[in-house]
């Protein structure tokens, strides 16, 4: 009356398949290039260089609490 009483088999998408085994499998695959350095390059040494600068240069700088409307938020 209500179904489900066998076995339920669900079929994967080959596609889907063959992407969770190259996600799994990616280090495998990887070799490094002028592109793949430069992209490491980037995203590990000069976009938190970048952060560090700019939370160096505005440290202590403003101050948010206790401001009424009107009030500046630069402290020097």
């Amino acid at each position: 009356m209500a179904g489900g009483h066998g076995p339920q088999v669900v079929n994967m998408d080959p596609a889907l398949l063959k992407w969770y085994n190259m996600s799994a499998n990616r280090y495998k695959y990887f070799k490094w290039t002028p592109r793949t350095a430069r992209i490491s390059l980037v995203y590990v040494a000069i976009i938190p260089a970048a952060f560090l600068y700019v939370g160096l240069q505005t440290d202590g700088k403003y101050e948010f609490r206790g401001k009424l409307r009107g009030n500046p938020i630069v402290e020097y």
